[in-house]
């Protein structure tokens, strides 16, 4: 009487075992990874909080209105109005330059450049993400600086009844928040493009060619499909890209010339941002000045939470958006 268990059932069965048990150690692996990632946050969070709440109970001044910032004086005085301003404004003016431009370089590497250009200049986009900020810093203080100066003064002569662009301290370094939102378009340039570049490629491509089938233009194709299709990632590289403007330290502390003054006036000099400052003070701050840097850390901590929390809830409403699963 013949058995009828295959040959090769042991050995299935030892696969199979094999096979769960690694299943169950990735799966524990992935868990404790995310579990380890929520509780860095909440430490970060929770260290930041009680260092914050020892300043605040000591502060003289409005934490949210005052431009004052002398945490270490007989009577400490200290706000983050100043700070506020300078690294939302400062980032508005870097999204503003960048994302279009990048958009742009991402669509010519995607659809119009020949491969044998796409490619290299595609490395080369890749290359300058991994540029270090001081070099950054270093080339705005050195050479963007001097440059601004016909630009500037252009902007004042036929912008300036703005007055967001009148310049009142004519002859005067553009150390200003204008040029610094300039500096940091060019660094967070590459981001923002290399990861739309990836979303544009991931379009299926029988939309393209229903389009171009349909009789649209190249122009008329890439708004039509290739736009509406990678508008999330869009966003998402975006955000990526506002999170080291907002976050971004020495670049600014080299090129920015701070102060306490709050000015709608782009073009003179002042301001400030909340790395820039910490940077700049944590040194020669003592004990209670370091809380209040502390503080001021809390803010940009919260800020960054606020916009990558925004960016995840617009990506989440485009639900028909599927780049991971095209």
């Amino acid at each position: 009487m013949t058995s009828s268990v295959p040959a090769d059932a042991p050995g299935r069965a030892r696969r199979r075992k094999t096979s769960q048990l690694g299943d169950k150690i990735f799966f524990n692996a992935a868990r404790g990874s995310g579990i380890l990632l929520l509780v860095i946050m909440a430490a970060i969070a929770g260290f930041l909080t009680y260092r914050s709440t020892l300043a605040l109970s000591k502060n003289e001044g409005n934490f949210l209105t005052t431009f004052e910032w002398t945490p270490d004086a007989p009577v400490p005085v200290f706000g983050i109005a100043v700070l506020v301003f300078g690294t939302i404004v400062s980032a508005v003016i870097a999204m503003a330059i960048a994302v279009p431009v990048a958009i742009g370089i991402a669509l010519f590497i995607s659809h119009y450049a020949p491969r044998r250009i796409a490619q290299p200049f595609a490395y080369m986009v890749d290359l300058l993400a991994a540029v270090p900020s001081i070099v950054y810093g270093l080339w705005g203080a050195l050479f963007l600086v001097p440059h601004l100066d016909g630009l500037t003064s252009w902007m004042d002569e036929y912008l300036g009844w703005t007055y967001i662009f009148d310049q009142t301290r004519t002859g005067t370094t553009p150390r200003t928040l204008f040029t610094v939102g300039i500096l940091l378009a060019i660094m967070i340039l590459p981001i923002i493009t290399a990861v739309s570049r990836e979303v544009f490629r991931q379009v299926p491509r029988m939309h393209e060619e229903a389009a171009l089938a349909l009789g649209a233009t190249r122009w008329e194709m890439i708004r039509t499909s290739v736009l509406p299709f990678g508008r999330p990632g869009i966003i998402s590289a975006s955000m990526l890209g506002l999170g080291r403007a907002l976050g971004e330290t020495i670049a600014v502390a080299v090129v920015l010339s701070s102060n306490s003054v709050l000015s709608l006036r782009l073009l003179d000099p002042g301001g400030g941002t909340f790395a820039q400052n910490i940077a700049l003070k944590f040194n020669e701050a003592g004990p209670f000045g370091r809380d209040a840097l502390m503080a001021s850390g809390l803010v940009l901590f919260i800020i960054t939470l606020l916009v990558n929390g925004a960016a995840r809830i617009i990506v989440a409403r485009r639900k028909e958006y599927s780049g991971a699963n095209s």
